[in-house]
């Protein structure tokens, strides 16, 4: 089922078009059952519009996400998602809380996920007798159990489509019937991942209404305040600088460098993240006993399933100011959330907690006002002096100080050894 979120009357109405102005004779009276069937598909590539759908500030985890009430506009439009319960590793979240979950995670607005579930699926105003999958595979699936899937699968694509775009990764891609689409290159981050997401869900004729002015922008108006989505300063990569940071572990100690420049979240988000390894016995995955400790002053704003979100600017909000994520941090002796640290406070013990992971390790990825930030561009990680760089491929990079370039190698050696 696929919603416009504007019905024909309405339409007709605005246009003030629906009434013939004489009595002469139809102008579809002589059209063949063809001509008044669905359009055929163009045989070539076809230039995307140039609507421009959403802000890049509204579309990632930005200045006046945390101010949304989730909870609220979720009861209060009574679909699936206010119904929906569903366990998520070790919690029951209700449907709400998926919701908001994804978008911390995937650093994406609430507002913009709400609006493609309520286009695509109708999760905020359908039951789930009336709901749709919003995943190209789930169509004939249940909803009954699979809304995490199917909502991060959403936001790693959007991810994809959004940090593709930011690097001129992402020129073209098909309608998922097939029809060849190039982007125009005047559109910004978001406008594209939008254009790129839906075309992984919908036909041609439905991308194609889906992407302009009465498709899912429309969604998105009804779900805002008139001013969410207005473009805001993001900062320009080339602009932003990395305020001071330690290396993540206590001075003295040597840890591996195991990878460098990869998705920060997902596989989808910018190459924001490099790993590290402490230099231990161990084999494989355990709890190490070594400390990941903060590379910088700040709070901890959000801890749990081997996650720890830590806020540089001491406001509480991740969607401002730089925010660094260490992954893969034992649930034993974690720091609290709302915890206050110092550079160089105990963060807790690398393991493989929270994720993919074949052996124990430190992921650390770094957000500006929402925006996954890459370890491989204008903004590289510089902890304690050492500085990341990539190869082009992902996982390869380097880290650099003064004289000394240690490449990223995931067989811990005395050559990819990084000193604090």
């Amino acid at each position: 089922m696929l919603r416009i979120g504007i019905s024909a009357v309405f339409f007709c109405s605005l246009l003030m078009g629906c009434v013939r102005p004489d009595d002469g004779p139809s102008p579809f009276l002589g059209l063949s059952p063809q001509e008044t069937g669905t359009a055929p598909l163009p045989e070539g590539p076809v230039q995307g519009p140039a609507f421009f759908i959403l802000s890049d500030q509204a579309f990632v985890y930005g200045l006046d996400a945390q101010e949304v009430d989730i909870a609220a506009i979720v009861k209060e439009r009574s679909g699936l998602l206010a119904a929906y319960i569903e366990e998520v590793g070790a919690e029951r979240l209700t449907g709400g809380e998926i919701l908001e979950k994804v978008s911390q995670d995937y650093s994406l607005h609430p507002l913009m996920l709400m609006a493609l579930v309520e286009y695509i699926g109708g999760w905020m105003t359908q039951t789930i007798d009336s709901a749709a999958s919003i995943h190209p595979d789930h169509g004939e699936t249940s909803l009954s159990e699979n809304i995490f899937t199917q909502l991060s699968w959403a936001a790693d694509t959007l991810n994809y489509g959004f940090y593709a775009h930011r690097v001129g990764g992402l020129s073209s891609f098909e309608s998922i019937d097939g029809v060849p689409i190039d982007l125009l290159p005047e559109i910004n981050s978001a406008t594209a991942a939008l254009q790129y997401t839906l075309a992984q869900i919908l036909g041609y004729q439905a991308w194609t209404l889906a992407t302009g002015p009465l498709g899912l922008i429309l969604e998105f108006r009804a779900l805002a305040d008139e001013t969410v989505g207005e473009e805001a300063p993001m900062g320009a990569l080339a602009d932003v600088r990395q305020p001071p940071m330690e290396l993540p572990f206590a001075s003295g100690e040597e840890w591996f460098f195991t990878s460098g420049p990869h998705p920060a979240w997902g596989s989808g988000a910018a190459w924001g993240a490099i790993d590290l390894a402490p230099d231990e016995e161990g084999v494989g995955c355990y709890q190490s006993s070594a400390w990941v400790r903060a590379v910088a002053d700040g709070v901890i704003t959000r801890t749990g399933d081997g996650m720890v979100m830590h806020d540089l600017d001491g406001d509480g909000n991740e969607g401002t100011g730089w925010v660094v994520l260490y992954m893969h941090i034992a649930p034993e002796e974690m720091v609290l959330e709302s915890s206050v640290v110092s550079a160089g406070d105990a963060i807790g013990h690398p393991s493989c907690a929270g994720g993919p992971a074949t052996g124990t390790h430190l992921h650390i990825a770094r957000k500006y006002n929402g925006e996954w930030i890459p370890a491989d561009q204008q903004a590289p990680f510089d902890l304690s002096g050492w500085v990341s760089s990539g190869s082009g491929s992902m996982y390869d990079g380097f880290l650099t100080r003064g004289t000394i370039r240690v490449a990223a190698d995931g067989f811990p050696t005395a050559i990819n050894k990084v000193y604090h």
